[in-house]
C-alpha cells in the first residue's frame, strides 16, 4: 500500500517557519531593538524582550539561543529593512550615478535615524561589553554593507564603468563621504538632518566627488552631474 500523501494541513503544521513562528519572531526582533535602545544592552532582559514580544521566554530562546544572538539579528534585520540585499543588484543598463544615488539616499536614512544615533552612543560608551557589542554590532551591519557594496563595485568595474585598483578602499571611502559633517553633527548633538534639500545636495555631491576619482570616463560622469 502506498503511503498517504500528505494533506495540506498536515504539511503547514511541521517544522519552523510556520506564520506564527514568523510573526512571534518578528515579534520578538522588534521588541529587543526597542527595549535595547532605551535600557542598554545589560539593562535589558530576556525576561523583559519577551514580556514585550508577547512571548513566553522559552519561546525566545527557542528562536535565539542568548542575548547576544538576538543583538546581532536585531541589528541585522535593521541594516537590511533599510538597504536589503537586492540595492547592490547591479543594472547595467542603468545609469551608473543613478544606482549610486540609491546606494546613497539609503545608507544616509539608515545612520542618521534617531536609533541608529542611540545605538552609536550606545556603542561607544567606553565600557568592556560596549567594546564587544561594537564587534558584534561591525559584523551584523556595517561588514555587511561594505561586502554588498563590495560586490558592486567589482561588478561596475568587470563591466567598465569603473576603473578602482583597491575596491574596499573605494566601498569604505564612499560611505565615509556620504556620512560627512551631517552625520559628524548629529553624533555630537548639535543638529538633526531637517532640510531635504540640503541632504540631496550633499548625498549628489559626494557621488559626483566618488565618480570623478573612480569613473572610466570622468568628464563624462561630471557633465551628466550637471
Amino acid at each position: 500500500m502506498k503511503p498517504a500523501a500528505a494533506t495540506p494541513s498536515s504539511t503547514r503544521s511541521c517544522g519552523p517557519g510556520r506564520p506564527k513562528d514568523l510573526e512571534k519572531r518578528a515579534a520578538i526582533l522588534a521588541a529587543a531593538k526597542r527595549l535595547f535602545l532605551d535600557h542598554g544592552f545589560e539593562g535589558t532582559s530576556m525576561d523583559a524582550i519577551a514580556a514585550g514580544a508577547g512571548v513566553s521566554k522559552l519561546t525566545v530562546y527557542s528562536h535565539f539561543r542568548d542575548k547576544e544572538t538576538l543583538f546581532t539579528a536585531a541589528i541585522r534585520e535593521r541594516c537590511e529593512e533599510q538597504m536589503p540585499e537586492a540595492l547592490f543588484d547591479v543594472d547595467l543598463e542603468g545609469p551608473l550615478r543613478r544606482q549610486l544615488l540609491a546606494i546613497a539616499q539609503a545608507f544616509f536614512v539608515l545612520v542618521t535615524a534617531p536609533e541608529s544615533i542611540a545605538l552609536h552612543r550606545l556603542l561607544t560608551s567606553g565600557s568592556a561589553l560596549s567594546a564587544k557589542l561594537a564587534q558584534l554590532f561591525w559584523e551584523a551591519g556595517p561588514q555587511r554593507l561594505q561586502a554588498g557594496f563590495q560586490h558592486f563595485l567589482q561588478r561596475e568595474v568587470a563591466a567598465g564603468k569603473l576603473d578602482i585598483g583597491d575596491v574596499p578602499r573605494a566601498a569604505s571611502q564612499f560611505f565615509s563621504l556620504l556620512k560627512g559633517e551631517p552625520h559628524a553633527r548629529m553624533l555630537c548633538g548639535c543638529t538633526m538632518v531637517s532640510d531635504p534639500a540640503e541632504i540631496e545636495r550633499h548625498l549628489h555631491a559626494s557621488v559626483d566627488m566618488f565618480l570623478r576619482a573612480y569613473a572610466t570616463a570622468p568628464r563624462e560622469a561630471a557633465a551628466r552631474a550637471r
